[in-house]
């Protein structure tokens, strides 16, 4: 508002300053007003007779005039209708080559209505030789101001709000990214793998003590855990079975530790076992799958029972598989004889 204000205070100035002038010059003497006077032309000019609303307009008054008379210069302050006054320089005054005097009044104006309008006549005023005065008045210049909504038919209809922009993602990247995380993973996984199966591998092929010796430690590892005296049988008759298995399958060459009771006692029933081992082998094993799968909680006596079962079956078959080498021993012994004889 305030630049506004300094901007507009020259003009009002001028507007008051040319006021008082007009007021001093009415109280010296009449002018008469002429159509025409010799020695005297008044054009006037503007840059663009179309503009749009606050378009500056330059509006020139040029008047050229014999140097026996004296020109009062146009009154700033005169009516300029409909339009505002931005600007001016006024009366720039030249000599021209052929003796006489140019003056020119250039108004910068705007407006900020729409319509059909005219700058009006500015007067100029002439002091004559013989001290009358006459007023000659310039030409009406037509202005035409439009509207900047063009079309006033669809201008002032106010168009719905379009849909809201949605950025389409890129998600390649992020595919990509989580495609290599998951073979990171799986690499990973994989190699962890590999080296757990080997150090199991390893640590199983390092114990190269007779079966049996390593079952007897596993029963006597078991006995220590106490599982039976604090109840928990099926954790028992799971580790217990799993004892007896591991060494059938290291005295028999027979993989066992992933059969079923039924697979296992198939394979088992075709093997040479000692006098009545198989039946007590299938009589244990039924009442351990009763424990692990059914629920069936037994009586403490009957734990104990079939730990020294297990234990018995173990001796029985280190007993027989002892003699049966010794005797394979003995045989080849003799036949070694006989054919260190015949040679």
């Amino acid at each position: 508002m305030a630049r506004r204000f300094t901007y507009m205070l020259p003009t009002l100035i001028v507007l008051v300053l040319s006021a008082m002038v007009s007021a001093q010059q009415a109280d010296q003497q009449p002018a008469d007003t002429v159509g025409s006077m010799a020695g005297v032309s008044i054009t006037t000019s503007v840059d663009r007779a179309e503009v749009y609303i606050g378009d500056l307009i330059t509006y020139k008054v040029t008047i050229q005039y014999d140097s026996t008379l004296e020109l009062v210069p146009p009154p700033l302050g005169a009516n300029l209708g409909a339009f505002d006054v931005k600007d001016y320089q006024s009366d720039i005054l030249t000599r021209l080559d052929d003796g006489r005097f140019q003056s020119e009044n250039i108004f910068v104006l705007s407006t900020f209505t729409t319509g059909d309008y005219v700058i009006p006549p500015i007067p100029a005023v002439f002091n004559l030789p013989d001290g009358s005065r006459k007023v000659l008045l310039s030409d009406v210049v037509p202005i035409k101001v439009l509207s900047l909504l063009g079309d006033a038919n669809d201008s002032t209809d106010i168009k719905p709000l379009k849909a809201q922009y949605e950025f389409k993602r890129d998600l390649i990247k992020y595919y990509i990214y989580g495609g290599l995380g998951l073979l990171v993973l799986l690499v990973a996984g994989l190699l962890i793998w590999l080296k757990l199966r080997k150090k199991k591998v390893a640590a199983e092929s390092v114990d190269l003590r007779p079966a049996w010796e390593i079952a007897f430690e596993k029963l006597a590892m078991l006995k220590q855990k106490n599982l039976s005296a604090e109840g928990r049988f099926k954790q028992f008759y799971i580790e217990l079975t799993e004892i007896i298995r591991s060494y059938y399958e290291k005295m028999y060459g027979i993989n066992v530790m992933d059969m079923t009771t039924g697979e296992f006692l198939t394979a088992f029933r075709g093997l040479e076992l000692p006098s009545g081992h198989f039946e007590r082998t299938e009589k244990f094993f039924a009442h351990a799958d009763l424990v692990k799968f059914a629920k069936y909680v037994p009586e403490l006596q009957r734990t104990e029972k079939d730990f020294e079962e297990v234990h018995q079956a173990i001796e029985t078959v280190r007993v027989e598989y002892e003699r049966r080498l010794t005797a394979q021993v003995s045989i080849n012994g003799k036949a070694r004889q006989a054919t260190e004889v015949t040679s």
